[in-house]
């Protein structure tokens, strides 16, 4: 059994980590680390839980009895655990924040769909933002085959978990049911890993990522729509994108328009491509807190310690 902790375990993206490690066949969580919930019942807090578990939040942690350590909190806080904490010889480490997604301090970036044979081997791995897979997912077959030459104009849709579990202006019901709106126009910080890996794969492009992303009425779930010129056939490019994720355990290509809820509540990416002349859609939809964050974690875990990709990740879409 793998022995795991969560350090900053009381957002969404947490609950979704504990809910998949406490089901899943090979592993054992060892401890959920909370400093303002310690001593109260997970099932407290991620209310879910109820009936699943009777662990409490701890304000302490052994990393010396576990094999992997997730790291949940917030943005620049997984820096700061290792200034004031010594890293034992065999763990291994996979955070969820952007900290080191630049891989910087010896981490691999986590997608698995780009850097598998990497994170077979890692020790670290920096997990992706849940954006940057989505978009990266459209465009990597893409960048693959030298095809990105032109700008990329994007729009992705995301559900309200996806501003975290602490309130905010435009998090509340009231705000947010019935509404639509833009943020971080052009300027949206995952663009930066999506950069990196699509020069990765083709260094000559010099184009830009046009990103507008919009915060949507609904909790769960993104759903990202790229499209650019392109002038190779349709049925060529869906041929070379199943090529691509031939053996990608969780990214599908479908021949028919997707939706959302075909990967809520799942950690699939479900991609689609469409032409008009000389204008390619590709279309994707994932489960921002799943294959957009905590599915794809554990996944990566799996990968790590070299047992079956798929193991504690068999979920079940939202049909209806």
């Amino acid at each position: 059994m793998i022995k795991a902790g969560i350090i900053g375990g009381a957002g969404y993206t947490a609950g979704e980590l504990i809910r998949i490690l406490l089901n899943h066949p090979e592993v054992k969580l060892m401890f959920v680390h909370s400093q303002s919930n310690a001593g109260n019942k997970l099932s407290d807090i991620h209310e879910g839980l109820i009936g699943e578990t009777d662990m409490a939040f701890s304000d302490e942690y052994d990393l010396e009895a576990i094999d992997c350590l997730f790291l949940c909190s917030g943005h620049g806080a997984s820096s700061r655990f290792w200034s004031e904490n010594p890293r034992p010889a065999k763990l291994k480490v996979i955070d969820l924040a952007q900290d080191f997604r630049d891989e910087s301090n010896g981490y691999v970036y986590g997608l698995p769909e780009l850097n598998r044979p990497r994170i077979n081997e890692a020790v670290s791995v920096a997990n992706p933002g849940c954006f940057a897979t989505a978009i990266q997912l459209s465009l990597l077959p893409l960048a693959a085959n030298g095809l990105l030459k032109s700008d990329v104009n994007i729009t992705g849709i995301t559900g309200s978990t996806g501003a975290g579990v602490k309130p905010s202006a435009t998090t509340h019901f009231s705000w947010r049911t019935d509404n639509i709106s833009v943020y971080k126009a052009f300027s949206h910080q995952h663009l930066a890993e999506i950069n990196r890996s699509i020069t990765g794969l083709m260094p000559q492009f010099s184009s830009e990522l046009c990103f507008i992303p919009v915060r949507g009425d609904f909790a769960r779930g993104i759903f990202v729509m790229a499209h650019t010129s392109c002038d190779t056939d349709i049925d060529v490019l869906r041929d070379l994108y199943k090529d691509y994720y031939r053996d990608a355990a969780f990214t599908f290509i479908s021949d028919r328009s997707v939706d959302l809820k075909q990967a809520v509540n799942t950690n699939k990416a479900v991609i689609s491509l469409e032409k008009s002349g000389s204008r390619l859609l590709v279309l994707c939809a994932i489960d921002n807190l799943l294959k957009g964050a905590s599915g794809q974690a554990v996944q990566n875990m799996n990968l790590m310690f070299g047992i079956d990709e798929r193991s504690g990740l068999k979920l079940k879409p939202s049909g209806f």
